[in-house]
This record gives structure tokens, C-alpha cells and sequence, in this order.
């Protein structure tokens, strides 16, 4: 926890927000809520960050579970819970308390939303049906969502009301019925066409083996929740999942951090390295080819590669002559690495230059990527094989990326005369693209 407090936001770091204003501007933000946070001390500095966010003009939807006010009230009433987190089967008993639960999570959400001089309102927006009989077992009064009407939640945000969602839902003839938090804050986010869901829990985010998952590509996601050895808390299992579904359904970032940390909201959305797990899309989806715009990020890195003399120096006016070769990797609109693809004169093959990935972001397989990515396009483009000269990265292109050492002679007489002139006697090495039309197979 100490670590994650000295990493949450500082209002010193105001302009780092103000860049990220016309990014988000008029995007729709589904944050899901526990129940235990909505009780924490912190619950109310997370009231005022979504303050902040509404001034941005960030349009909120706002999710709140109450499984830990549920397991409280039935210590109180002397209830056995058949189900805590709406999933199993909801028996009467504990469907009243759910309402109960539910009506005293809202009213509080309500009161601190109003006290940040929040318009806001409960709605029936949602619409849920019943679960009916799964494996021989009837769910009684658990629900699934059936129709979310979108339409109602926009002219709401339109009018600068922030819609609360509560777990307790009506079906069709007005029956309530108990649904899972997080399924719910997915359909939400689906439904909306949201930028962002975000889960604040009680847990530093998605955590393997004591050590949090920071910056998580979707495909990676599900191979976790697929593998038996790992072992999840339940809680975070049901979030992790439903962050995977919404990815599936094209929302673009899901988001599960610590609800517990002072101004971790607003670490997690406008800090480069945020606060807890980022779930994205998985990573050829982050590629893209460079625009014109990017020319000054592209030239940023250039001058740092060139520091080190990993990248030769180039000019902006350069760069912007040569945008067309370029193609970058994004994390949040940010630029962190890039390559080019350069075709030589027989069209028989092409050159990988230009690599270079921000040092915060080594080790994590940005570079791999960058290269898999040039493979894949030289070859679309009907080259051969993919020449890459590097002074300083050849294990890496040789144990990584499967290239081979060539030879001097491998390359067109021009780009012999270039490298001969530039005098830094690159390693020569290349390729051969049709082992990447095997390995595919």
C-alpha cells in the first residue's frame, strides 16, 4: 500500500492531465464500485475524483456492488446467505437483504454525490430476467441482464445527470432480481460504447503470485484465467472475466485498481504508469502506421536513441520526409516505440530501422512485437526476407526474433555505399520470411 500512495497523483501534476482533456472528452467512463469501498474512509476523495472527471467533461455511469454491507446485514439478522456475490442461487431470505442492502449502498452513494454538487439519480434503465435452472438447481431471485436502454442512460449524462446503477433489478413485470456487480457494470459499458470500465476494489489490482499485473494485453488475460495453477480471490476472478468480455465487445480499456488509495482514480486514468491492472486489446491492435502528427514523438525518440548511439540521428524534417516507413506501438495515445520498413530496389526484401522502445517500457516485449509486426507486413508487401542492421541489439534480433547473421554482400550496392559512409559498422543480419508462413501453420 505505501508504494501505491507515493505513486497516486499529486495536484502538482495538473498539466499532466490537462493533456489527456480533449482525448477524453465527451467519452463515457462505466465505473463499478465495491461495496466495501463505497463504505471505506476513501470512498468519498473517489466522489470528488469523479468530480473532476465530470468537469472534464468525462460522462460517468456509476455501478456500486453490495456484497460486504449484505454479509454484515446478515450477521445482524442472523441470516445464512445462500449466494454473497449474485451469482448462485438467491433464496428469499437473502434476496430481502440484498434490497435492503442495495437501498442503504445507494442512499449512501447518493448522499456523497450530492455533498460533491453532483446531479444525479437512481435509474431502471436496465432490465434483467430471471436465471432460471442451471445444472439441475434453481436460481430463484438471481438475475441476468436482458436489455440495457442506452438511449435513456445518454439523455441523462446529456442533461448532466450521473445515472447510479444498483444490483437489484427488475425484470419485465417489475420483480427484483439479484445480479453480479461486475456482469453488470460490463453489459453497462458494452451497451454505452464506453472508453474505459473501471473496477475499485479492495485489492491492489489483478495480482499473480503476490506481484500486480500493471499493463495486461486481453489474450494474456485469458490464458491466466484459463490456467489451473493460478490462483485468483474469487472477487478479483469475477472482474478479471468480465474485464475479458468487455474487451470481446470492443470496449477498449478495463481497468481493475485499489478503491483504498488517495487519488488512485486519477493515477490510473492520467499517469503513463497508473496505479493498478489495464486490461487492453491485445497488442498488433496497438500498432499502427506513423501520421504526419506523430513526426515530433517519432524525433523524441530518435534523440534518445541516438544518445546512445542505438539509432542513428535524425531530423525531424527527415523523419516527416519518411513518414510512410514508420509505424509506432500506443499505449494510451502515447507513443512508447517505433520501427521502419524500408523495401530495397529489387523488392526482393526489405530493412527493419528504426527500432527503438522508451527505456520504462524494456523487458515487457514491446521490441518483439515491433519486430513480429515488421515480418508481417514486409511480407504482405511481397518481400522475401527482412534485413536488419543493429550495433548494438544483434543477440536480441538472433535469441528473440529469430534472425540469422548475413553478410555485407546480402545488401543492394547503395545501401553498402550508406553503411560504409556512416562508418558504424552495423551487424548485418536478416529473416527469411518464409518461416514466418510456417510458423503460422
Amino acid at each position: 500500500m505505501s508504494s501505491q500512495r507515493e505513486r497516486a497523483m499529486k495536484p502538482t501534476d495538473l498539466r499532466g492531465i490537462l493533456r489527456y482533456v480533449p482525448m477524453f472528452r465527451d467519452h463515457v467512463f462505466v465505473i463499478a464500485v465495491d461495496g466495501s469501498i463505497v463504505g471505506h474512509e476513501n470512498f468519498t476523495n473517489i466522489v470528488t475524483d469523479i468530480a473532476v472527471l465530470r468537469s472534464l467533461s468525462i460522462k460517468v455511469v456509476l455501478v456500486h456492488g453490495i456484497g460486504h454491507q449484505l454479509i454484515a446485514l446478515a450477521g445482524e439478522h442472523n441470516v445464512a446467505l445462500s449466494d454473497v456475490q449474485g451469482e448462485g442461487v438467491t433464496d428469499a431470505a437473502t434476496m430481502s437483504l440484498a434490497r435492503e442492502a442495495a437501498a442503504l449502498v445507494s442512499q449512501t452513494v447518493l448522499e456523497h454525490l450530492t455533498q460533491a454538487g453532483l446531479r444525479c439519480a437512481i435509474t431502471n434503465a436496465v432490465r434483467a430476467t430471471n436465471v432460471g435452472v442451471l445444472k439441475g438447481r434453481n436460481h430463484l431471485f438471481t438475475g441476468k441482464i436482458e436489455k440495457v436502454d442506452a438511449a435513456i442512460l445518454k439523455s441523462m449524462l446529456a442533461q448532466d445527470i450521473l445515472p447510479l446503477v444498483t444490483p437489484i433489478v427488475c425484470d419485465r413485470e417489475g420483480q427484483s432480481l439479484r445480479v453480479n456487480s461486475d456482469h453488470l457494470a460490463m453489459e453497462l459499458a458494452v451497451a454505452m460504447g464506453a472508453s474505459k470500465l473501471i473496477y475499485l476494489t479492495p485489492f491492489p489490482g489483478l495480482q499473480v503470485d503476490g506481484v500486480v499485473k500493471v499493463n495486461l494485453p486481453e489474450d494474456e488475460l485469458k490464458a491466466l484465467l484459463a490456467d489451473k495453477k493460478v490462483v485468483l480471490d474469487p472477487r478479483i476472478r469475477s472482474k478479471a472475466a468480465q474485464a475479458a468480455k468487455a474487451l470481446d465487445e470492443d470496449v477498449p480499456r478495463a481497468h481493475i485498481l485499489d478503491g483504498r488509495v488517495f487519488g488512485g482514480l486519477l493515477t490510473e486514468i492520467f499517469d503513463k504508469v497508473g496505479l493498478g491492472t489495464m486490461v487492453h486489446a491485445n497488442d498488433y491492435d496497438r500498432i499502427r502506421p506513423a501520421k504526419k502528427k506523430d513526426a515530433q514523438a517519432l524525433y523524441n525518440l530518435a534523440k534518445h536513441g541516438a544518445k546512445t548511439e542505438a539509432l542513428v540521428l535524425r531530423t525531424r524534417q527527415q523523419i516527416e520526409q519518411a513518414i510512410g516507413d514508420f509505424f509506432v506501438y500506443e499505449i494510451d495515445d502515447s507513443i512508447i516505440g517505433c520501427a521502419a520498413l524500408r523495401a530495397y530496389p529489387d523488392g526482393k526484401a526489405m530493412e527493419l530501422g528504426a527500432l527503438y522502445v522508451q527505456p520504462f517500457y524494456h523487458g515487457r516485449g514491446v521490441g518483439k512485437k515491433l519486430v513480429e509486426y515488421a515480418k508481417r507486413r514486409a511480407k504482405d508487401r511481397g518481400a522475401k526476407k527482412l534485413i536488419a542492421l543493429t550495433t548494438q541489439t544483434s543477440g536480441f534480433f538472433q535469441s528473440s526474433c529469430g534472425f540469422a547473421e548475413a553478410e555485407l554482400k546480402d545488401l543492394p550496392a547503395a545501401r553498402r555505399a550508406e553503411l560504409k559512409a556512416s562508418g558504424r559498422n552495423s551487424h548485418v543480419l536478416q529473416f527469411p520470411l518464409k518461416k514466418l508462413a510456417d510458423s503460422v501453420r
